[in-house]
């Protein structure tokens, strides 16, 4: 059963967001969150996506089954988020869900990664998930990591030396998990 989030005057977390639709597209709708991938693969600090990647590539590993796609709109129909759920592993490990998620720039400290981190857990819920696992969260992304233990989520292991950060270098990856 799909559900929109709505949330007006509303808080998430410590923060008040107005206004705010978190609902899911399918590939028609692709394009409306493709200027947030091109922010976040400039930055080239949080995604191990190649520098190159093309819309039609990036849109069938969002948008194609078992993967849902998820956006965060104002009421005016701008865009401010993402997020990608489906299986963490396919057979025998499909009970683990898994998301990824994009806050455009201009919408950063709006709350809207903790909307759309909620969403994704009663999304997760609902589709029979038992819990959530994140493979690669970029340990240098503090702000993402404050966020994902705030809701729930551990850190379960590190992978030395697994992203080439464009700033910094080689930078060790997190693996956080949480039950369901």
């Amino acid at each position: 059963m799909q559900r929109d989030l709505v949330i007006r005057d509303g808080a998430t977390g410590d923060v008040a967001i107005r206004d705010v639709v978190i609902r899911e597209i399918g590939a028609d709708e692709f394009a409306k969150i493709w200027p947030i991938f091109g922010e976040v693969l400039a930055r080239g600090e949080s995604y191990n996506y190649p520098p190159d990647l093309s819309m039609q590539r990036a849109q069938a590993m969002w948008t194609s089954p078992p993967y849902r796609s998820f956006i965060a709109e104002s009421d005016a129909g701008e865009t401010l988020g993402c997020y990608k759920l489906g299986p963490n592993q396919l057979g025998r490990g499909d009970h683990v869900a898994n998301a990824s998620y994009m806050v455009a720039e201009r919408a950063w400290g709006r709350g809207i990664g903790g909307a759309l981190c909620e969403h994704s857990l009663i999304q997760a819920r609902e589709a029979g998930f038992l819990a959530m696992q994140f493979n690669y969260v970029v340990s240098s992304n503090t702000a993402a990591v404050h966020l994902w233990q705030k809701h729930g989520f551990a850190i379960v292991g590190r992978v030395p030396g697994a992203f080439r950060h464009d700033r910094l270098g080689m930078v060790d990856v997190l693996v956080m998990h949480r039950v369901l």
